[in-house]
């Protein structure tokens, strides 16, 4: 299975492509990738629109999504197409070795969500639930769900907000809209996303402190 680092998207509070910032002295997306590798994961790709990506060391799947955070565009843009079974890997999540390990132990005969969930480690930096991956193993049924997604979203307004990735994933279970449903794989340790700026010497505060 190949497994794409989702690196595309605008973020204008950042000055530099927030996947690039340093963890414990390596890049975000350095991170993850080294992690995949000591897992045997050879088949790696960054997705993104920005050719800061272009020497890191692994493919890049060129992919314009128009996605700015917190201002406009479509969210589900920046999944690369693909045809074949892949896993949607969150570009600005920094993983413990224990979440990419469970990300690649888990098996799907369709799609998987892999999520935090309540109660939270000490070491978790959010007060709110956060998606880290999507499996995808039946690729039509994803991007059904995307167009569904979209129509509910542009003809219906069914959502409180532009879709992300919580909305996606109620379509694709059929559950209640603007619920987060419960029903993915749990990850309980430090794994989060970084947000803001502030976020990245947050988290290499918690982890000096205590890993």
């Amino acid at each position: 299975m190949k497994y794409i680092i989702m690196c595309g998207g605008t973020y204008p509070n950042w000055p530099h492509p927030k996947q690039l910032s340093v963890i414990q002295g390596e890049t975000i997306v350095e991170r993850t990738i080294r992690l995949l590798r000591e897992n045997n994961v050879s088949d790696i790709a960054i997705s993104s629109n920005d050719p800061a990506f272009d020497k890191i060391g692994v493919p890049v799947l060129h992919h314009d999504n128009q996605y700015k955070e917190h201002e406009c565009g479509f969210w589900t843009d920046g999944l690369y197409p693909m045809k074949e079974p892949c896993c949607y890997v969150f570009g600005d999540v920094v993983f413990s070795p224990t979440a990419i390990k469970t990300i690649i132990t888990v098996k799907t005969n369709d799609i998987e969500l892999f999520g935090s969930a309540r109660p939270f480690s000490e070491l978790y930096l959010k007060p709110w639930v956060e998606p880290f991956a999507l499996k995808v193993a039946d690729q039509a049924h994803l991007k059904a769900a995307i167009e569904e997604t979209r129509h509910l979203h542009e003809v219906h307004h069914a959502f409180k907000r532009s879709p992300l990735s919580w909305e996606l994933w109620e379509v694709i279970r059929k559950t209640p809209l603007n619920v987060t449903p419960h029903n993915y794989t749990v990850i309980t340790d430090y794994t989060c996303d970084v947000d803001e700026p502030d976020d990245v010497e947050q988290f290499n505060t918690r982890l000096r402190r205590y890993l």
